[in-house]
C-alpha cells in the first residue's frame, strides 16, 4: 500500500441497506455495540476513516485480513473480493486466461456456459452492490444538514465536499462495472429510504446517462489531476472513467460517443501523466512511484491482507518449475492461472518455440561425399592457386550445369575451372568470350566484388555476373518499391543487414532488379531462385544474413529487438492446452511479481505489495487511437499513430515495432490492447466492444468447451442477474437468454 492512507478500515455501526433483498446475504457492520454514529462522526477523522473504507472496498473483503468479520456474509472472502471477482469475469472468460482449479463452477467462465445460479457471478454482483450501498450511506451521512447538526466546521465541510465527490466517483465506478457486466440492474442512490424495499430495475441506456451525469457533475469538485494523495481518485480518474464509458457507449446504448471519448482521453494526456520507462515496473511492489498510473487499487502485504487482489494474481499464476521465492517474492504458488496460445501467438517471438518462426537459422551445409554432391572447382590467385582450397560450384540437377558465388577481394583476379581438385583437364578462356577452352588462358576479373558464376559443361560456356544484394518486401521500410542494401561480411562469408521490419514478407534480390532473386518455397531456410516470399511474423529489429558461398544457398533471420511485454514462463510448459486442469499445459504469465524494480522482495511472502493499475496512460493512448479509427471527431490519425508508437517504442526499447497510419486499424488495436493490457481486467470488455467475445469469428482454445474453440450465443456478452436476487425482487427481469 506504500503511501496509501493508513486509516482504520472501519465500517461504522450503521445498518446499510443492500440494493436488493438477498435471501441469505447480510451486510455486517463492525461491532455495532461499540462503535456508534456519534463516535464516528464527531469530527473530520470519522469521515476520513469512512471514506477510507470506501476505497478499501476495492481491496479487502472485511474488517480484518485476510478473512474474518466479512463485509458480506455468505460470500467467500477470497473469490468474493472485488478485484479478484472483477478479474475472474474479465479474464477467465477470454483468450487471456485459464485456471486449473475445479472449484464449483469456475470452469464455466472459459467455456462460456455459465448460468444465473453461478456462485462466482453472484459473489461479484453482491460485491458491486455492497460497494454502491456503502457509498450511498457515506453520501447520506455527509449531507449538509447532518454536518451542520453535528457542528462540523465550515473548513472541514469544504474538505468533506471533496470526499463526497470521491464517493460519487467510486459509486460511478461500481455502477459502471454493473452496467458493463450485467446491463439492466437494480438502482439505488442516497435519496432512497434506508430499509427493506424492492429497488427498481434501471435500463442500460438510463444507467449510462446517470453515470455520465454523475461524473460530469463531480469533475470540478475533485482534486486536480495528479494532485491527489496516492490511491485516491482525482479529476484524471474521473476523466478516465468517462472515456471508458464513452468508448463503450455504442455497446450500452446503441449510440456512439467516440468524439467524447477522444475529448476526455486528450484531457488525460494533457494533464502530464508520463509512460513508465520500463513496462514491467508497472507490476512490481514499487509501482506507486510510476507517473503513468492514473488510478490504482493499492495493496500491502502487511496492512492489506487478502486472498484476492494482486495476491491472487501473483500466487495463482505460479506453479510447475517456476521459482516462487526467488523470482516472485512469495512463499509458494497456487498452480492455477495460465494463458492460452491465442494470446501467446500475439507475441510471435515467444510463440516461435512452438513454430512461430521468429528465428530461422541457416540450413546445415551438406557433406559433399555423404550427400554425393556433383561439383567442379575454381582455383585462382584469390586462394593462392591451390585446387585443394578452391571453392566449389554445384550441379543440383546433376545435368553438367554448375553454379555458385565467389568473392574476389581485389581487382584483376584470375581463376580457372577444374573438374577435380587438381589442374588436370582445367578450363580457361583464350578469347575472353565466355567460351571455355581446355587448358586455356586464366579468366580475368578486373573489378573486385561478389560474383555469380554459372558453368555449362554441356556446351563449355560460362557467365560471370557481379552482384550486390538487398532485402525487399512488405516487411521492409520501403515495401516492395526499393531494396534495403545489404553489406558483405568477409569473415562470415555472408551478406548482412540489421533493420527494423514489420509483420509481412521479404525476399532477397540482386542489383536492385528482379532478374535474380531468392525466396523459400518450403520455409526450410534453403533458398529457391524466384521462390516464395519469406514471412516475417512480428514487428522488430532483425539481423538477417544471406549465405551464398556454400553448396546450398541459405539465410538466417534473427530477431534482435522484440516486444518485451510477452512475459511468459515456458520451461516445462506446453504452448497448447490439452487438459486445462494441468498447470504445466499453457504458458504461465510472469507479468505481476511481488518484488521491486530492483528485485527486492515485498514486505510479506504471503500477501503481496503490488498495487493494481486500474487506469493508466498507455490504455488512454490506445483508447484515443481506437476512437479516432472509429471515426470520432476532434482527433487525428497522425496523432493516434504517434500515441500508439509511444506505447510500442517502450515495448520494443526502440522504434522497431512502430507502425504507420496504414497499419492502424481495428484488428491491430484489438491485438495491441491484449499485448499491452493482458491480465489487467480489460479483455472481456474489449472483445465485446469488437464483437468478438461470443459469436464473433475469433475463437481461442477451449472457448465454448472445445479444444479448438467454438462460437457461443451472443447472450453471453452479458452476465445474468443472479437467480437469488431475481427471486427476491419482483421488480427485476432477467437478461435475454438466461
Amino acid at each position: 500500500m506504500k503511501a496509501y492512507w493508513k486509516y482504520l478500515l472501519l465500517l461504522v455501526g450503521i445498518s446499510f441497506i443492500a440494493t436488493s433483498c438477498f435471501n441469505d446475504l447480510e451486510t455486517t457492520p463492525i461491532d455495532p455495540d461499540e462503535v456508534t454514529g456519534e463516535d464516528v462522526f464527531k469530527d473530520l477523522s470519522g469521515y476520513t476513516g469512512l471514506l477510507a473504507k470506501l476505497y478499501a472496498g476495492l481491496a479487502v473483503s472485511g474488517q480484518q485480513g485476510p478473512a474474518g468479520q466479512a463485509d458480506i456474509q455468505g460470500i467467500d472472502e477470497g473469490f468474493g473480493q472485488y478485484l479478484r471477482a472483477l478479474w475472474y469475469h474479465q479474464e477467465l472468460a477470454t483468450d487471456e486466461a485459464v485456471i486449473a482449479w475445479n472449484d464449483q463452477t469456475i470452469q464455466d467462465f472459459h467455456q462460456q456456459d455459465w448460468t444465473s445460479g453461478d456462485a462466482f457471478i453472484f459473489a461479484f454482483y453482491s460485491r458491486i452492490f455492497y460497494q454502491i450501498s456503502v457509498c450511498n450511506e457515506f453520501l447520506r451521512q455527509t449531507e449538509e444538514g447532518k454536518l451542520n447538526e453535528r457542528g462540523i466546521s465550515a473548513g472541514d465541510q469544504a474538505i468533506i465536499q471533496t470526499y463526497r465527490a470521491e464517493a460519487r466517483f467510486l459509486r460511478a465506478l461500481s455502477y459502471w462495472h454493473a452496467l458493463d457486466h450485467f446491463r439492466n440492474v437494480p438502482f439505488v442512490t442516497e435519496d432512497d429510504i434506508v430499509g427493506a424495499f424492492f429497488p427498481e430495475q434501471i435500463q442500460a441506456p438510463d444507467l449510462y446517462n446517470y453515470i455520465e451525469s454523475e461524473l460530469l457533475e463531480i469533475e470540478s469538485q475533485m482534486t486536480p489531476a495528479r494532485q491527489a494523495e496516492y490511491g485516491r481518485a482525482d479529476q484524471g480518474a474521473a476523466w478516465m472513467l468517462l472515456a471508458k464509458l464513452y468508448l463503450n457507449a455504442e455497446v450500452y446504448t446503441d449510440k456512439p460517443a467516440y468524439t467524447e471519448c477522444i475529448e476526455f482521453c486528450q484531457r488525460i494526456i494533457d494533464a502530464g501523466y508520463t509512460l513508465e520507462p520500463e513496462h514491467g515496473n508497472l507490476f512490481r511492489t514499487d509501482n506507486d512511484q510510476s507517473d503513468e498510473i492514473i488510478f490504482s487499487i493499492p495493496f500491502d502485504g502487511i496492512d492489506t491482507r487478502t486472498w484476492g487482489g494482486t495476491t491472487f494474481i501473483v500466487r495463482a499464476g505460479i506453479g510447475g518449475e517456476m521459482n516462487a521465492v526467488q523470482d516472485f517474492g512469495v512463499e509458494s504458488g497456487w498452480g492455477g492461472t495460465r494463458v492460452t496460445s491465442a494470446l501467446v501467438n500475439k507475441f510471435p517471438a515467444v510463440a516461435s518455440e512452438e513454430g512461430g518462426g521468429f528465428i530461422v537459422m541457416p540450413a546445415p551445409e551438406p557433406d559433399p561425399e555423404e550427400d554425393e554432391l556433383v561439383q567442379i572447382f575454381v582455383p585462382g590467385n584469390f586462394v593462392g592457386w591451390s585446387p585443394a582450397n578452391a571453392p566449389a560450384l554445384t550441379s543440383p540437377e546433376d545435368d553438367m550445369v554448375y553454379e555458385g558465388y565467389l568473392f574476389f577481394p581485389e581487382s584483376n583476379t584470375q581463376f580457372k575451372i577444374t573438374p577435380e581438385r587438381s589442374f588436370t583437364g582445367n578450363y580457361g578462356d583464350d578469347d575472353a568470350d565466355g567460351v571455355l577452352d581446355l587448358n586455356g588462358e586464366n579468366i580475368l576479373v578486373e573489378e573486385a566484388g561478389y560474383y555469380r558464376l554459372r558453368v555449362d559443361l554441356n556446351d563449355l560456356t560460362y557467365t560471370l555476373d557481379r552482384t550486390e544484394w538487398g532485402l525487399i518486401g512488405s516487411a521492409t521500410a520501403d515495401g516492395w518499391d526499393s531494396d534495403q542494401d545489404m553489406t558483405y561480411d568477409i569473415d562470415e562469408q555472408a551478406w548482412v543487414i540489421e533493420t527494423n521490419l514489420v509483420s509481412g514478407a521479404i525476399k532477397f534480390r540482386a542489383n536492385d532488379a528482379w532478374d535474380l532473386n531468392y525466396g523459400d518455397d518450403a520455409a526450410d531456410a534453403i533458398l529457391d531462385e524466384a521462390g516464395a516470399d519469406i514471412m516475417i511474423a512480428s514487428n522488430g529489429n532483425y539481423r538477417i544474413k544471406l549465405f551464398l558461398s556454400g553448396a546450398v544457398f541459405t539465410y538466417s533471420v534473427e530477431l534482435t529487438s522484440s516486444d518485451q511485454r510477452g512475459t511468459f514462463f515456458t520451461e516445462g510448459q506446453t504452448l497448447e492446452i490439452a487438459d486445462i486442469a494441468q498447470f504445466t499445459e499453457g504458458y504461465a504469465s510472469t507479468k505481476f511479481r511481488n518484488v521491486s524494480r530492483e528485485g527486492t522482495p515485498g514486505s510479506s511472502q504471503v500477501h503481496v505489495d503490488v498495487d493494481f493499475p486500474l487506469f493508466r496512460l498507455a490504455d488512454t493512448y490506445l483508447m484515443y487511437a481506437e476512437a479516432v479509427v472509429r471515426n470520432g471527431s476532434g482527433g487525428s490519425i497522425g496523432t493516434a499513430v504517434e500515441y500508439v508508437n509511444r506505447v510500442l517504442t517502450r515495448a520494443y526499447g526502440d522504434t522497431a515495432g512502430n507502425i504507420s497510419a496504414s497499419d492502424l486499424d481495428l484488428p491491430f488495436l484489438l491485438d495491441e490492447r491484449a499485448r499491452e493490457l493482458f491480465w489487467e481486467a480489460q479483455r472481456r470488455t474489449d472483445l465485446v466492444r469488437f464483437g468478438q467475445f461470443s459469436d464473433g469469428d475469433y475463437r481461442w482454445p477451449w472457448k465454448g468447451g472445445e479444444p479448438e474453440g467454438v462460437s457461443v450465443s451472443d447472450h453471453f456478452d452479458v452476465y445474468p442477474i443472479p437467480a437469488a436476487d431475481l427471486g427476491a425482487n419482483p421488480n427485476l427481469q432477467q437478461n435475454r437468454g438466461y
